[in-house]
């Protein structure tokens, strides 16, 4: 039953005054072309024409504004002009994503290119409509069965859109675009507050500054001789079908590891037999993980644990011998540009695909003389990563609202007065 004011479209129920319709016959779209060889076509010389390429834009650009190449005027007619204005979306990588053009230019035969649209649509409208889960859900059904997502002009065309008149439009472009300010605020802030963050660090990790109230030498530890550094042996393997969904006890693994912390909510399980196996690599809270398999290095600090938990073959439990260090601190320390430099060293230019406790028995470094002072600044720290994931939370709640508003917004359930 389709209530009053709206009618049934093949895309759900839309107001009686919005349109729905083949987004190929409401404008133009075209294929970019490629002159070739194209090094022939590329020039640096001032009179070149823009020649635009997905390594043009970054993650989360919405426009696009300059390019790194140009081509020589004789290569345009073996292109595709675009000018300002105009839309372009990816054949393949980032599959289907709008950018708005702020430049003139020409585009290879990996773009496509949406034009003569703006006496159907608002520039910002279609931008969103294009980015919106409408449409990408329709691209998704239109590849189904292919393993390759590609698009073509075929599919853009046929692309179901629905949409209201001019000022509507604007209106609910208009809203849209005040939440992606907040997103971008957001996102400003939180790379802020890292770079600060990573700034503090390097001054207090180092001794370069000393807080209030504390003095004395820094002293130089082996990080093997000071812990209790264990991980599951090989013949103790475990195999994919033992990773449960539920059960005894978690199993961590370092796909596990998320900002430092361990994401409880995602972790696999394991049945009691295996947690048993071997107290060596029963976790508790404060322990330090490292990863020594995949992404080499990573780690994170057990934090939040109620329940029994135990870990995989690519991962390292470091647990302070006597209360050796305090354990945030040195967690820091391994978070740290100290720690990388080593791996660094260690590796030698080479590409190092496993960590072995015979790599972290060489790794030393300067520690406060004492577990008060390690403590300050670990506190530090801890309260910044707290005030970052506060952020972070903040901004993946307004990405969501976002996301909420356009689904709204985009078919009419919503209208703005």
């Amino acid at each position: 039953m389709v209530k009053q004011g709206y009618k049934q479209t093949e895309i759900g129920a839309i107001p009686n005054d919005w349109n729905c319709t083949r987004f190929g016959e409401k404008v133009k779209i075209y294929r970019g072309g490629s002159p070739r060889p194209i090094q022939y076509y590329l020039t640096g010389a001032s009179y070149g024409i823009n020649w635009i390429k997905i390594g043009d834009v970054r993650e989360n650009d919405k426009y696009i504004s300059s390019t790194q190449e140009k081509i020589i005027p004789e290569g345009v007619s073996k292109s595709r002009e675009v000018h300002v204005g105009d839309f372009i979306l990816s054949n393949s990588m980032s599959f289907g994503r709008p950018y708005i053009l702020n430049i003139d230019g020409c585009i290879h035969d990996g773009w496509l290119t949406i034009q003569e649209y703006k006496n159907i649509f608002s520039t910002e409208y279609l931008y969103y409509l294009l980015s919106s889960n409408i449409v990408y859900q329709q691209y998704i059904s239109m590849a189904a069965g292919s393993s390759v997502k590609n698009l073509n002009k075929d599919k853009v065309s046929a692309l179901t859109v629905i949409y209201p008149d001019i000022a509507e439009q604007e209106r609910i472009a208009e809203a849209l675009s005040d939440v992606d300010s907040m997103v971008s605020s957001l996102e400003k802030l939180i790379a802020k507050k890292k770079a600060v963050k990573q700034g503090v660090m390097q001054e207090l990790l180092t001794a370069k500054k000393r807080l209030h109230g504390f003095s004395g030498k820094w002293v130089t530890i082996n990080l093997s001789k000071k812990s209790k550094i264990k991980a599951r042996i090989g013949w103790q393997g475990l195999t994919t079908n033992e990773y449960l969904d539920s059960g005894y006890s978690y199993l961590v693994t370092g796909t596990d590891f998320v900002n430092g912390k361990i994401d409880w909510d995602n972790c696999h399980y394991v049945a009691k037999d295996r947690f048993d196996q071997d107290k060596n690599i029963q976790i508790q809270n404060d322990d330090i993980l490292i990863t020594k398999d995949g992404s080499l290095g990573k780690t994170a600090l057990v934090k939040g644990l109620n329940k029994p938990a135990t870990l995989n073959s690519g991962v390292f439990v470091i647990r302070p011998i006597q209360e050796s260090y305090d354990p945030t601190f040195v967690y820091y320390i391994l978070s740290s540009f100290v720690f990388k430099d080593f791996l660094d060293h260690l590796s030698a230019g080479s590409t190092i695909i496993h960590l072995y406790q015979k790599d972290i028995n060489k790794f030393e470094f300067l520690i406060p003389p004492t577990i008060k002072e390690q403590r300050a600044i670990a506190s530090i720290l801890s309260d910044m990563d707290n005030e970052i994931e506060a952020l972070e939370q903040k901004l993946a709640k307004t990405r969501q609202i976002k996301q909420g508003m356009m689904q709204q917004l985009l078919t009419g359930k919503i209208r703005l007065v």
